[in-house]
């Protein structure tokens, strides 16, 4: 018989005549700790840290290595127990600590927020602006930050 999860994340479910219910609760706990407003240290990266303090994450490069091998785009949850991942879901945001980054997912890698040119002058310094504000413009609704019409 297979333990029960929930569709999204896969927590895990307590079973009906369940024995020690309380560590699939705790850990449910832990893996909704690590989710809920995800902050990862830094990622994607392959290589588990040296010294992880409980409760850090962090997302899993595609060429993991060491304990996170085969863990490719999950999140890393260090745990007192040892290693929990998570499996990122489609549209899934992560602060990155590191430098303070949005990262999203879009169902099959972790994307920075995009990045544009600053304007560098011209000729036609008003369709030059216009064009930098219709790209940020674009930029802030694919954020989710406005909706462009």
């Amino acid at each position: 018989m297979t333990n029960p999860t929930t569709p999204r994340f896969s927590l895990p479910l307590l079973a009906a005549g369940q024995a020690q219910k309380e560590i699939t609760h705790n850990e449910a706990l832990t893996l909704l700790d690590a989710l809920v407003h995800a902050a990862v240290e830094a990622g994607p990266v392959d290589a588990p840290p040296e010294d992880p303090t409980e409760g850090q994450c962090w997302i899993v490069g595609t060429a993991a290595t060491g304990a996170w091998a085969g863990q490719g785009n999950r999140i890393a949850i260090h745990t007192g127990g040892g290693w929990r991942f998570a499996p990122p879901r489609e549209g899934m945001r992560a602060t990155r600590l590191a430098d303070g980054a949005q990262l999203r997912f879009d169902g099959g890698t972790w994307l920075p927020p995009a990045t544009m040119g600053a304007p560098s002058g011209g000729v036609i310094v008003d369709s030059e602006a216009r064009g930098v504000i219709s790209t940020l413009i674009l930029h802030l609704a694919a954020q989710g930050l406005l909706i462009s019409g």
